[in-house]
């Protein structure tokens, strides 16, 4: 490398001399690629002769309150380097937003496999099942960290999880609305009439864990990194959970790609059941009532994140060139939710 490529939205004029004076080893010039599919914070592999490095930051333009928190991505990856849990490591963040005009972080590099399809066509089907079953693993690992142990017990805040999730992302919607959707409407007022009492003991929460969200190794079925811990917080586990298996009602077809429709024993992948009974037996749980409720969250939650994606990209500030297809989820992702609640 011997001359600096510019990047859209990322100043390598004024980022390569930052990171040489602010992060140890670090040598320019160095070039940046921006990582396809992401809607939210904006992520670049940085190759420079010192290294290979992600950078992370916030989109540009106004931005939602509370959204878009590189700085607490940052913080729960700090907590968790020396845990079970697969996270990369984080090196730098950077508050001074004159340097590229947002907060950023500048992580390591974790060189593996993501999968954008829950098929995993990509894999011998015999593996598969040991695919999802690291997932799971994975999962269960995370929600068994002691949050006061590395340091989250205020990364969160007390009291019922669901009914808070539900306020925020009934406020995030109502933002970002563009227009009337009936099944919305019908969810942000069932979801809080039938809100669950809160047993589960906090546990640090991803709050994005579906299967393009991991890297795993190249060569075996174990997930070296957890990505996007934008939404992560302190509250119930059986939000992840439920969220992931949403890919299994998912259409096989779209942004997000999900396994509806298909024969997911002719594929090798695990039946809904079997994933929660291995992540209840890794955690010692009884069982898990009111699983419609967890799945109605889910899709609501993510119906609420599509229409965010929407409002951005009308505005011109979204970060990735689908985010229009990404907003005509919503509608779908809100009546998949209400025929779990009919």
């Amino acid at each position: 490398m011997t001359s600096e490529l510019s990047s859209p939205s990322l100043d390598l004029g004024r980022l390569t001399p930052y990171l040489e004076q602010h992060l140890a080893g670090f040598r320019g010039p160095a070039r940046a690629t921006k990582f396809p599919g992401g809607q939210s914070n904006p992520t670049w592999l940085i190759e420079a002769p010192s290294g290979s490095y992600v950078l992370r930051r916030q989109p540009p333009g106004q931005l939602l309150k509370s959204a878009h928190a590189v700085d607490r991505e940052f913080r729960v990856l700090s907590a968790l380097a020396d845990t079970p849990v697969p996270v990369a490591r984080v090196w730098h963040l950077c508050e001074d937003r004159d340097v590229l005009g947002s907060l950023f972080y500048l992580m390591s590099y974790e060189d593996g496999r993501i999968f954008w399809n829950p098929a995993l066509s990509e894999v011998d089907r015999d593996a598969r099942r040991d695919y999802y079953s690291a997932i799971v693993t994975t999962l269960a690992a995370l929600h068994d960290v002691d949050p006061e142990r590395v340091g989250l017990s205020d990364y969160g805040r007390p009291g019922n999880y669901f009914q808070r999730q539900i306020e925020l992302w009934t406020k995030q919607y109502r933002a970002a609305e563009t227009e009337r959707i009936a099944p919305m409407e019908a969810l942000i007022e069932w979801l809080p009439a039938h809100c669950p009492a809160d047993t589960q003991r906090p546990t640090l929460v991803h709050g994005d864990f579906r299967i393009d969200n991991l890297i795993f190794d190249h060569d075996a079925p174990r997930v070296r990194a957890i990505l996007d811990w934008e939404l992560s917080t302190l509250g119930n586990p059986l939000a992840d959970l439920a969220y992931f298996c949403m890919c299994l009602r998912l259409p096989s077809k779209g942004h997000i790609t999900g396994l509806r429709g298909q024969d997911r024993a002719a594929l090798g992948i695990p039946e809904e059941e079997e994933m929660i009974a291995q992540y209840c037996k890794l955690r010692g749980l009884p069982g898990i009532a009111n699983w419609n409720f967890y799945l109605a969250f889910s899709f609501f939650r993510l119906a609420s994140i599509a229409q965010g994606v929407k409002a951005r990209a009308l505005q011109g500030n979204a970060s990735n060139a689908n985010a229009h297809e990404v907003g005509s989820m919503v509608e779908p992702l809100a009546t998949l939710a209400a025929e779990l609640i009919a």
